[in-house]
């Protein structure tokens, strides 16, 4: 029965340490990728008229949000404003990040960058880019 009681004890030592580990590792890597720019997630839609990009900018104020676009490729830039701090405050946990947030990509199809419009409402970014070619199609008979 004894040596149960110290087989228990060693193991519970073991989980202990690795429960440690885990915890230093995680705030390790959380202090390492809290200077990586954040890339914002999007849904790209594309119709016959227009491509539609929705970009989630949760606690983003819409003056701090910057559109770039060309006639192939959008990029949308936004600045997350860290919180006032409050002195003397233990962070159990801290994984919201702070800074800027990028994102670029390559549009399926050439748009016309004049006629673009975006409307930000409920920390959803929504980039509508008209098609500089709208898609037609054509059915062909079979003889």
């Amino acid at each position: 029965m004894k040596r149960r009681g110290v087989a228990e004890q060693m193991f519970n030592d073991m989980v202990g340490t690795i429960r440690e580990k885990q915890e230093e590792l995680e705030k390790a890597v959380a202090d390492y990728t809290s200077n990586v720019p954040a890339k914002p997630v999007m849904d790209v839609i594309e119709d016959d008229e227009n491509i539609i990009v929705k970009t989630d900018l949760p606690g983003v104020k819409k003056e701090d949000i910057k559109i770039d676009i060309t006639e192939d490729t959008l990029e949308i830039t936004a600045n997350f404003e860290e919180e006032t701090e409050v002195e003397d405050v233990n962070y159990l946990r801290r994984e919201r990040r702070y800074g800027e947030a990028r994102r670029l990509m390559k549009l399926p199809a050439k748009i016309l960058m004049n006629d673009s419009t975006a409307k930000f409402e409920n920390g959803v970014l929504t980039v509508t880019l008209p098609k500089l070619e709208k898609s037609e199609s054509f059915e062909v008979k079979v003889d």
